[in-house]
Formats: C-alpha cells, sequence, structure tokens
C-alpha cells in the first residue's frame, strides 16, 4: 500500500472532512447563524432646563416636608406651652389665698411697728387717749390708772385739768407704755394699746393680736 493517499480514491465524505483543515470553515447543514450582540441602549442625558425644573422640584419638595414637619413642632410646642400655663394658672390660684393672707400679715406687721414707735417717739399722743376715755365716763369721778412713765407725763401737761374734774392719776406698773385704764362708779374702761388695736382690726374685718415690743 503506497504511502501517498490517492485523493481521487477518497469518498465524498472523507473529502469534505478533509477539507475542514485544509480551507475554511463551513457551518453544519440546517445550524442557525450566531446571534449579533444586541446594542446597548442609549441614555439620552438630560438637558439643562431639565436638571433645573428637577432641582426646583426637589427643592420645593423638601420646603414642603419641612414646612409640615415645622408646623407640627409649632403645634406640639404650643400645645406644651398651653398645657404649662394652665398648669401654672391653677398653682397661681391655690396661691391667692396664701399670699394675700402672707401680705395682711406683713402690713398688720408693719402697723404694729409704726404705732410702738410712735409711742416711744410721740408720747404726748396718750393725752388724746385718756381725753377720748373720759368722754365716754361723763360727769363721773375716774381713777386713770398709767406706766409710771406715762402718769408723770400727763401730769405735767394735764395734771391741774384732772385734779380740778375729780380724776385722779394712778400708777400701775404693769401697764405699757400707752396703756390706759380707767375706773369710775363701778365701771371699767380698758384703752390699752392691746384693746385699742383690735378693735380697729375689727372695724375693719379683721383679728389679729397686738404683740408688744421685745424687751431691750
Amino acid at each position: 500500500m503506497s504511502d501517498v493517499t490517492d485523493i481521487g480514491k477518497l469518498t465524498a465524505w472523507e473529502r469534505w472532512e478533509l477539507a475542514e483543515f485544509d480551507g475554511p470553515a463551513r457551518k453544519p447543514i440546517g445550524a442557525k447563524p450566531a446571534a449579533e450582540p444586541e446594542p446597548e441602549p442609549t441614555v439620552p442625558m438630560p438637558t439643562a432646563a431639565e436638571v433645573e425644573r428637577i432641582f426646583q422640584q426637589a427643592q420645593e419638595e423638601g420646603f414642603q416636608t419641612g414646612y409640615r414637619e415645622g408646623q407640627t413642632k409649632v403645634r406640639d410646642e404650643a400645645e406644651r406651652l398651653e398645657r404649662t400655663a394652665a398648669k401654672l394658672d391653677a398653682a397661681m390660684s391655690g396661691l391667692d389665698g396664701a399670699v394675700a393672707d402672707e401680705l395682711l400679715g406683713l402690713a398688720l406687721e408693719l402697723a404694729r411697728q409704726v404705732v410702738r414707735r410712735e409711742i416711744g417717739a410721740r408720747p404726748e399722743t396718750l393725752l388724746d387717749v385718756v381725753h377720748e376715755a373720759l368722754d365716754q365716763l361723763p360727769h363721773q369721778n375716774a381713777s386713770i390708772y398709767l406706766n409710771p412713765e406715762d402718769a408723770s407725763l400727763v401730769r405735767s401737761y394735764l395734771g391741774d385739768q384732772l385734779s380740778h374734774a375729780g380724776h385722779r392719776i394712778l400708777e400701775d406698773a404693769k401697764l405699757a407704755r400707752g396703756d390706759c385704764v380707767l375706773e369710775a362708779g363701778g365701771s371699767h374702761l380698758d384703752a390699752s394699746v392691746a384693746t385699742r388695736w383690735r378693735r380697729v382690726l375689727a372695724s375693719l374685718g379683721l383679728d389679729d393680736a397686738w404683740t408688744p415690743p421685745p424687751e431691750s
């Protein structure tokens, strides 16, 4: 058998297969052509006007969102302040009575200090007290009890007048400065500072005890 293959003696099939290696590749009969890759879609770039419109729309949406949130916060804060004001009003209404009582107490204490200072600085004011007390016991000889210092003062101013009217000035160390007590025909008239103080307050619809000045 010859080493060289007789090309003319090859079958048609053998010649075709040989041609596969010798010439360009051939597609099998009935094979579908390879699909070509689809081109990538082209994304159109937005215009400057479209970019500005998108920006304005986003800005407006953000503004509306912020406005709604701000409105909610304002409403919540207003409700909180309203609740706080209601609590404060309730507390203040409860304190009205206490504050009024405290102010009244301060006013009364101030008045007490004024009276004490007046008695110490102007003891001659006791002369009017004696006259007013005697007017309540007309046509009677009265015994007038006073603090020793006040008795000396009244004698120097009214001694002769009182003696001529049949009244006596007596000293009582238990009485405080400014006190005056009268006795006449079985009647007893208390014109002490404490009694006068209580009567003045009663005329004002108040009730508060007189307290003497602290001892030096």
